[in-house]
């Protein structure tokens, strides 16, 4: 007898508004309360409050709302500091003081640390800065309508409209200059349908405008963005097509930390809050207690944020990357800042073989800094690495609770846990952890 699949019938979200308290807020900054028994996300709101919600998504276990009104307000909500809080997808705290978010973020961390590698520790004092103006790099979506109307900003909250900005708080104030002067230019130029996004970037000694377009962009527009650029006094990159990125006009960019110079080009990640960024640095190398006998692995090491300070104290360093491009540029800024004991090598850190000459080499000390999924590539070689100070910085705490786990089952114990606000004003967080051996009774 032939059998037939039925795909079972979509259940309908609840349409009647639900008055909910919020209880928590989630580790990325949404209120959570609860409906028929089952957590509520709803974005914009604060424990305490009570909410007037619309249900957007009914799952078995969860539930999404939208916020439609507060019929009662946390003390430590604020006003937002930007007109386009409610549309714009680049924030999501704004409404959180300052210091609540801070807190907020130290929590979820700790909590989160606890819950998955089972270990309680008091949290170091937080590394933070500034709360608006803070970012040096950003992203511009650029796209010309029907009717040939360019919209330039960010996209918008849960949607993949543009909402069109001339002025961001988050931003520092020379790029947000930049911002405010581009459009007239970029309005300008015959190309205007083949602008696919802008990077905005501040460097130690210029500010970089590095353009993408999905075709060659026509003789005419180059000397327009060329003579624009000079006049600006900035550096000005083109990325058009399938050709490799060129430098049009302005020096090569780069930054400075810890008294080192790193170049850097447009594609390369670097952090985007420059001040957390150096005390990062300075803790990180604090934490592992640097000596000049150690022999110091740098694991997703970039273009040597790390590495390149690091090698002015200790005997060797080896950073490993999967690029290739930002080994090169890592062993370029080494040697660039007399830094022969430095040496760099490429490899794919999220494969379950790792391969390589420094793979067979004994290090001292261990730093790795991986992007969002974490390290469960390499987190088995790290654990059974015997170093005395292993450092792991991290951006999401999820994927460092994971993999603090193995390090924790294989000898080593939670010494350290900080919180550092590279990204206020938004649900992200940085953190850095220090493991060490236990000590044999």
């Amino acid at each position: 007898m032939a059998r037939f699949f039925k795909p079972e019938k979509k259940k309908k979200v609840e349409q009647k508004h639900q008055l909910l308290t919020i209880k928590r807020l989630d580790h990325h900054g949404d209120g959570v309360g609860f409906w028929q028994k089952k957590p509520v996300f709803v974005p914009g709101t604060l424990p305490g409050e009570q909410a007037l919600v619309q249900l957007t998504e009914q799952k078995r276990q969860y539930a999404r709302g939208q916020l439609i009104k507060l019929d009662s307000h946390a003390a430590q909500r604020v006003e937002p500091g930007c007109p386009l809080y409610q549309q714009c997808g680049g924030c999501s705290l704004q409404h959180l003081s300052h210091q609540g978010q801070v807190a907020h973020k130290q929590q979820a961390l700790n909590e989160l640390m606890q819950k998955f590698a089972g270990d309680e520790i008091t949290l170091s004092t937080p590394i933070e800065d500034a709360p608006w103006h803070y970012r040096r790099r950003a992203r511009i979506s650029l796209q010309v309508d029907k009717k040939g109307a360019l919209a330039m900003g960010f996209r918008a909250r849960q949607r993949s409209a543009i909402i069109d900005v001339s002025h961001c708080p988050v931003l520092s104030e020379p790029l947000n200059h930049i911002l405010a002067g581009l459009r007239a230019c970029l309005d300008s130029l015959r190309g205007r349908r083949i602008l696919g996004h802008l990077d905005l970037i501040e460097a130690d000694n210029t500010r970089v405008v590095s353009l993408r377009t999905t075709k060659v962009l026509h003789s005419d527009d180059r000397h327009t963005l060329m003579e624009w650029a000079q006049a600006q006094d900035c550096t000005l990159y083109l990325h058009q097509g399938d050709r490799d990125a060129e430098r049009l006009t302005g020096p090569a960019p780069y930054y400075q930390v810890a008294g080192c110079q790193l170049a850097f080009a447009p594609s390369d990640f670097i952090q985007v809050n420059a001040r957390v960024n150096q005390q990062m640095v300075a803790q990180a190398r604090e934490w592992l207690a640097l000596e000049q006998d150690d022999r110091v692995l740098d694991l997703f090491c970039g273009l040597g944020n790390f590495s390149v300070p690091m090698a002015q104290h200790v005997n060797q360093v080896v950073g490993v990357e999967g690029v290739q491009a930002m080994v090169n540029q890592a062993a370029d800024n080494a040697a660039a800042n007399q830094c022969d004991n430095a040496s760099f090598y490429q490899a794919d850190l999220n494969s379950d073989q790792l391969m390589g000459e420094w793979v067979q080499q004994d290090f001292t000390k261990i730093l790795l800094d991986p992007a969002r999924a974490g390290a469960a590539g390499v987190i088995d070689f790290v654990a059974q690495s015997n170093a005395s100070h292993i450092v792991y910085v991290s951006c999401n705490p999820a994927t460092l609770a994971r993999d603090a786990r193995v390090l924790l089952d294989n000898g080593y114990q939670l010494v350290k846990l900080g919180m550092l606000d590279m990204f206020p004003q938004t649900g992200h967080m940085e953190s850095m952890a220090l493991f060490m051996p236990v000590k044999k009774k």
